[in-house]
């Protein structure tokens, strides 16, 4: 597949399906996926929770960005499955916007805490669960309105985002 970008982004809130949707829609598109957070401990010779504890968020949106520049410099075609806060900051945003199609991924907030209850790696998620999500889907209600795309996905599987995605490819070739 030829897209106008080489990248095709996904965003949105933990536990929204990003990595699920990015590793089947790569393989459905024949491109390569890249998980951002794998590439960040990849680079930091060290995992997210270390960073966050040993360094701080403000280093590991450093980190963030010094990968996801990585990441775009390739000419590879890739799926890129961004961590839930990427977006947080204006230059990973314009550099999602001029590097890729950028697909959000949102769900519910109870969808959302049933997908992450049991993971204890998610540095953002320690603490009251449900009071965490909550909070945190309010500061970015509209952190993810630049991309291209939204789907919901609360009541659809893998594959039913990966077609609607793959479908809006088509449209933006």
């Amino acid at each position: 597949m030829t897209l106008a970008k080489p990248h095709v982004v996904l965003v949105g809130f933990m536990g929204t399906g990003k990595s699920t949707v990015g590793k089947l829609l790569a393989e459905r598109i024949g491109f390569r996926y890249i998980d951002a957070d794998a590439e960040i401990v990849r680079r930091e010779g060290r995992d997210i929770p270390a960073i966050f504890s040993e360094s701080g968020e403000a280093a590991f949106r450093a980190a963030e960005t010094g990968a996801l520049e990585a990441i775009f410099a390739r000419d590879e075609p890739s799926v890129v499955a961004t961590g839930g806060g990427a977006v947080l900051l204006p230059r990973n945003r314009e550099l999602m916007l001029r590097h890729g199609f950028v697909a959000a991924l949102t769900a519910d907030p109870e969808r959302i805490i049933s997908r992450v209850k049991e993971d204890a790696s998610r540095p953002l998620l320690q603490g009251d669960l449900r009071e965490r999500v909550y909070r945190l889907l309010e500061e970015r209600k509209t952190a993810y309105d630049f991309a291209h795309l939204t789907i919901d996905t609360t009541l659809l599987d893998a594959l039913q985002v990966a077609e609607k995605i793959e479908q809006n490819l088509h449209r933006e070739r």
